[in-house]
């Protein structure tokens, strides 16, 4: 929970770096806080005093030495982060001081940056926190991922798992604002709860209580799926293409149940389902919606504004306790979204 007052501003530079590259499940001793002093901006450039850091499941691949979407994190270099700040000095024209800016400034207390991906946040609409949530990268991935790849229908069925974290209690939000009945798929009885009574989701399961999930999604889901957003990949999602309808749609988002594996996993062959159902299955990047942020971002600030989306964050108080927030995260100890509250604005 978040204390009464934050840490004071400092003249040190903490940051996290990675120095060992998980096996498994990660542990704390593979980052060191170390500190260093504030980097100072050259011509072009901005210096942020970084207020909340968000920690991602993406950020487990980000561990590895394996380039996929994007480089992995240098070994001692500072861990790969979205984070929300404060411009403490600029010679960049976009930019000014005092302006909360939001962007991939890492695991630190300060950080220096041109200016690219990073964008103002509007402290008008919402607290600041919000633009590492609802109103960002989360909100965005649960926007473009239900609607662009899934484009669920008035009076289909979406089911959603990892339904209890920032994006898929958003996907279900979405789906019911679209007309759709949203079926959510949790690790615990107050995420189920949280999500039945507060967000309004039809119903929800908590799979670790459940001996056969494709018995308790054939209860959830009398007439079939139409929509599956996967957050997590492995047995829940083999449970689910059976009872997938014709023509459903499966947006593949996270596979967290995989991303801590030493050895690939082996599981049923669905490919046939593929065929039979004529299912459209598809993998994808917020990255690629980049052009549209402000689309995804207008709508979801309207639906907030409206009262149509409620969201929650999980604050753990202080940098220094940025990998056990991760990890914490990673273990699905959150609801909503999982943030560290670094300092105040």
């Amino acid at each position: 929970m978040r204390a009464a007052s934050s840490p004071p501003l400092n003249d040190v530079n903490r940051q996290w770096l990675l120095v060992n590259r998980p096996s498994g499940w990660p542990k704390e001793s593979d980052f060191k806080l170390v500190e260093t002093a504030p980097p100072e901006p050259g011509n072009g450039e901005i210096l942020v005093r970084i207020l909340w850091v968000s920690v991602d499941p993406y950020m487990r691949g980000r561990m590895r030495d394996v380039k996929s979407y994007a480089p992995p994190v240098p070994l001692n270099g500072v861990m790969e982060g979205g984070a929300v700040a404060r411009v403490m000095a600029s010679s960049h024209p976009k930019f000014a001081v005092g302006d909360i800016v939001e962007g991939r400034f890492g695991w630190q207390d300060f950080a220096v940056s041109d200016g690219k991906g990073v964008r103002k946040v509007d402290s008008t609409l919402a607290p600041i926190s919000t633009a590492l949530g609802v109103l960002g990268m989360p909100g965005l991935t649960a926007y473009f991922g239900l609607l662009d790849i899934c484009r669920p229908k008035a009076g289909e069925t979406v089911l959603v798992s990892g339904a209890a974290g920032a994006v898929g209690s958003l996907v279900g939000q979405i789906a019911k604002i679209k007309g759709a009945r949203a079926v959510g798929i949790a690790g615990s009885e107050d995420k189920v709860r949280w999500l039945t009574d507060e967000l309004g989701f039809d119903a929800a399961f908590n799979y670790k209580t459940v001996p056969n999930y494709g018995a308790k999604i054939a209860e959830l889901c009398p007439n079939g799926v139409d929509c599956y957003f996967d957050n997590v990949g492995g047995e829940i999602t083999d449970s689910v293409f059976p009872h997938l309808n014709p023509r459903g749609r499966v947006s593949v988002c996270g596979q967290i149940a995989q991303y801590n594996a030493e050895k690939p996993e082996s599981g049923p062959r669905l490919l046939w389902h593929f065929v039979r159902l004529q299912l459209k299955v598809e993998g994808f990047l917020v990255f690629q919606f980049a052009e549209r942020y402000n689309e995804g971002l207008n709508q979801l600030s309207k639906w907030l504004a409206e009262e149509k989306l409620k969201y929650r964050e999980t604050v753990i108080e202080g940098l220094e306790h940025t990998p056990a927030a991760f990890l914490g995260m990673m273990r699905g100890e959150n609801i909503g979204k999982q943030l560290v509250h670094v300092a105040d604005a």
